[in-house]
């Protein structure tokens, strides 16, 4: 969604960059520029004054001036203040002290609240609650009928007594699904309402009737972040006719410039809990700014790649990887096959790589990498006999024929595919075999990780010269860069004996 944004930022910065000093010329250049690229993106003028007029003032302070690379400052201050619009800190549900939680879902129709619904309760259950999601949309064709097959997705139970498409009261179902999940021993109720195409009457006293039914410890205002500048009206027109106590971000992953999401925090006041990045259930995590500023400025979003993988891979097969990967034995293509199912298991390839550093530069070789072509690899190797993924090596000509037959693939791609593989065991061996005591770590790790305790003597690693005592001669603690009042004299530091 922010591509563009992300393009233009970063031609910005990448004029500053090599200038020893910034003049006021250069300053009020770059905050020009700056300027262009957020109302391009969509961000509404207010913002956009307050965000220009803080960059200024702080670029012609000292922390610019007196800094060795100017350029870095300029940028630092930037994120800085990308992060204070986006709302500064992420914040998390309220919960009610006495169960259940009443969430109530708002905003107007096509943003995406009834499937919004049904990921929020699949992400609470992976939170350990028992939500439930209460139908109280009676107005749209067809609204009860997909919450309640989005909530069979989700795995979430539904409240649904009215058949809905303009039959039954809305205020009365939402009153009795509060007392349901009472009743039921559910402690989070997400209340999904209905929209209208535009601000008016109806929608507001009917947000507002159910808001004072069910008394809500959440009010989230739904809001598509496609849709430009009409998100911030819409969103003051809720705050002033209903309120609400956070936003919740749908269509992340679309192609519009994005102008509402840093926006419509910064106008309303309220906070950004969650954010949607796709269709999926699956495609919904909880809205952290400074990451968010992070993969905007093309700095990555390391925090959200290594959450995935924690949630995505399990601790033994964690452990099992780095023992096939660092342990005496050769890495298998039945041990590749694995290794890259459960690199897949996170998402899509390119959304991956995107959180990485620095692949900003590299987007458009990102954004040609297709899913395909992974499972184009599987079907490669699951054609292959459990001898033959074993060892590579048994793979002949006729064999690779065979494989290419029942993979429907080109035999080229076969052999390119073994090459390959022959050349990544290669490079992997002599990665391990360059770093003393690297395997043996990884297999005491391993074993650690097994048996729960224990795990070995903690020692210097193979091959690793030791100090004659103590530290180096002349060496500064300084160098370490501490904190002030942090550099204490370690000239007597003995290490411990040779183990």
């Amino acid at each position: 969604m922010f591509e563009t944004l992300s393009d233009r930022l970063e031609s910005v910065f990448k004029t500053l960059r090599g200038k020893g000093r910034l003049s006021e010329a250069d300053i009020d250049a770059t905050a020009r520029e700056i300027r262009i690229a957020l109302l391009e993106a969509d961000v509404a003028l207010p913002v956009v004054r307050e965000f220009i007029a803080a960059i200024k003032e702080r670029a012609r302070g000292a922390e610019v001036s007196q800094a060795l690379n100017p350029a870095q400052q300029v940028i630092k201050i930037v994120n800085e203040e990308l992060v204070a619009i986006l709302g500064g800190e992420s914040r998390g549900l309220r919960l009610a002290k006495t169960p259940p939680t009443v969430i109530l879902l708002a905003g107007l129709q096509g943003t995406g609240k009834t499937t919004l619904a049904g990921k929020l309760g699949r992400w609470l259950r992976a939170q350990r609650h028992v939500p439930l999601l209460v139908a109280s949309d009676l107005q749209r064709p067809n609204a009860v009928q997909q919450l309640q097959v989005v909530g069979k997705q989700a795995g979430v139970e539904v409240f649904a007594p009215e058949p809905g498409s303009g039959v039954g009261d809305p205020v009365a179902v939402a009153r009795a699904g509060v007392e349901h999940a009472r009743r039921m021993g559910h402690d989070v109720v997400v209340v999904d309402t209905a929209g209208r195409l535009g601000i008016d009457a109806d929608l507001m006293a009917q947000a507002a009737a159910i808001r004072d039914a069910v008394n809500p410890d959440e009010t989230l205002f739904v809001v598509d972040a496609m849709i430009g500048q009409d998100a911030v009206t819409t969103a003051e027109a809720f705050r002033e006719g209903v309120g609400f106590s956070g936003v919740v971000l749908s269509k992340l992953d679309g192609d519009a410039r994005g102008g509402a999401a840093l926006s419509v925090a910064k106008v309303t006041g309220r906070p950004i809990l969650f954010a949607s990045t796709g269709e999926k259930l699956d495609d919904f995590d909880v809205f952290h700014p400074e990451r968010m500023a992070s993969r905007i400025l093309g700095m990555g979003d390391v925090l959200t790649l290594i959450e995935q993988a924690e949630k995505t891979f399990e601790a033994d097969e964690a452990a099992q990887m780095a023992e096939r990967m660092m342990g005496p034995g050769e890495l298998t293509l039945e041990d590749f096959l694995q290794q890259m199912m459960m690199v897949r298991r996170m998402g899509p390839i390119g959304n991956l790589l995107g959180m990485l550093p620095g692949m900003g530069q590299v987007k458009d070789q990102i954004s040609q990498i297709d899913d395909r072509d992974l499972d184009r690899i599987a079907a490669i190797i699951r054609s292959m006999t459990p001898a033959e993924r074993a060892d590579p090596k048994l793979i002949n000509g006729s064999r690779r024929l065979r494989i290419a037959r029942g993979s429907g693939v080109t035999v080229t791609e076969v052999n390119n595919l073994v090459d390959r593989f022959f050349e990544a065991r290669k490079m992997m061996k002599q990665m391990t075999n360059s770093l003393p005591g690297l395997r043996r770590a990884a297999n005491r790790s391993v074993k650690k990780g097994k048996k729960g305790k224990g795990g070995g003597k903690a020692g210097r690693p193979a091959g690793m010269p030791r100090l004659p005592g103590g530290l180096p001669p002349g060496f500064d603690p300084s160098a370490l860069k501490l904190p002030p009042g942090l550099n204490p004299d370690l000239s007597n530091l003995k290490l411990p004996p040779e183990s």
